[in-house]
């Protein structure tokens, strides 16, 4: 056995000296050992994330301030004065949508963009609150005074009037000539009479048959209503009678005050079976609802013509209406003027004079001649107005 020199044992091998053991203390050995420290990341990682999240953080502020300012501006731009400088009238017709709405408001020079109007109506959550309509809108009005004003439903009416006496194809031809109206007559006319005399009110686009269907219901209603309040022991049969009478009243006397009164005529003529002969229940049996040329006069031979509406030939009322009555006629008829009436002929002054006897009734026919003879010799023409001689007695004042 060699002896290593060195003295590391036996010759040839090499020891490596060993570490003295420390002891430790109580408190050391109870300490938990450190574990392995995870691996440490790059600095160039470091850097990809911290910028994507730089980036992220940035765009989304700029997303929050340019939302911002975009919803500033268009506020700004919906409540702020509008381009029109001139009050304007503005069609909203039925079922359009906010979108055609807006283009037609910009096309119209009345807002300045409509998608500013389109976003603002639905973020007032108003799209389906825009009502149909002719609106008038202001010089300046704001998109935000435009929204509120067609929520409102406040439309320009236009109006169309009917006045008492004519026919139901009279007034249909008014309907139909009205340039506010829309859709087609029509194809058949309701019975005569049966249209109220009345001022119909309506937006802009109505349709005609929505005003007819409107102005049958409200003359039922008014003449059902008049019906039910009429005196008793009247010599009429039915509310039809009713109205025929009301029509023949119409059509004899504009004059207010004295409705009553020719309605009283008629009912003593009925009462006693006397012939109702009122002239314009004769032009109605000759022209219908069409009515008399203006230039016609009723000849001779026009009193003696039968028709179902001659009163001078037929006994007590034709068979309907020839004018739609109104509310005073209607009245007259079911409260006529307790009298003994018979006669009535044309006084000169627009009025006329009544008679309870035939002596006096021509008596007031022969003064009514002498004021048409001085009208005729001041006009220095021939003026013949046969129809001034009304219902009450022999129609005299006729052409052969």
């Amino acid at each position: 056995m060699s002896i290593d020199p060195a003295g590391n044992g036996e010759f040839g091998r090499r020891t490596v000296p060993q570490q003295p053991i420390v002891p430790r203390t109580a408190s050391q050995a109870l300490r938990p050992e450190a574990g392995t420290p995870p691996p440490k990341r790059s600095r160039a990682s470091r850097s990809q994330i911290v910028v994507f999240m730089n980036f992220i953080v940035t765009t989304a502020v700029l997303l929050v301030i340019a939302t911002g300012v975009a919803v500033f501006v268009g506020k700004s731009e919906f409540d702020g004065p509008g381009p029109s400088t001139t009050t304007s009238n503005f069609l909203v017709r039925p079922s359009t949508g906010v979108a055609e709405i807006a283009d037609q408001l910009e096309r119209r020079g009345l807002i300045s963009d409509s998608r500013i109007f389109r976003i603002g109506v639905r973020a007032y959550d108003k799209d389906a609150a825009l009502k149909a309509g002719e609106y008038e809108i202001k010089a300046g009005a704001s998109m935000r005074d435009i929204m509120d004003l067609l929520e409102s439903g406040k439309s320009v009416l236009a109006s169309l009037t009917i006045p008492e006496g004519l026919t139901v194809a009279q007034a249909f031809q008014r309907i139909a000539e009205h340039d506010a109206l829309t859709g087609d007559m029509p194809a058949q006319m309701p019975p005569e009479g049966s249209l109220i005399a009345d001022t119909q009110r309506f937006t802009r686009g109505a349709t005609r048959q929505q005003i007819i269907d409107k102005m049958i219901a409200d003359q039922q209603r008014l003449v059902e209503s008049i019906w039910a309040r009429r005196i008793s022991g009247l010599p009429l049969a039915d509310i039809n009678e009713f109205v025929t009478l009301a029509s023949i009243v119409e059509k004899e006397t504009a004059r207010g005050d004295e409705r009553s009164r020719v309605a009283a005529v008629f009912i003593n003529r009925l009462n006693k079976g006397m012939r109702l002969q009122s002239d314009p229940t004769i032009l109605y049996g000759l022209f219908g609802g069409k009515g008399r040329p203006a230039d016609r006069p009723i000849y001779q031979s026009d009193i003696d013509k039968p028709t179902p509406y001659n009163t001078y030939i037929i006994d007590g009322l034709p068979p309907g209406p020839i004018a739609n009555p109104g509310r005073a006629s209607l009245e007259a008829v079911a409260n006529p003027s307790q009298t003994d009436d018979l006669y009535f002929v044309a006084d000169g002054t627009g009025g006329h004079v009544f008679a309870s006897s035939l002596d006096e009734h021509n008596e007031n026919v022969a003064r009514w001649r002498a004021v048409q003879k001085k009208q005729a010799e001041e006009a220095a023409k021939a003026t013949t107005d046969p129809a001034s001689v009304t219902g009450a007695g022999p129609a005299t004042d006729v052409q052969q």
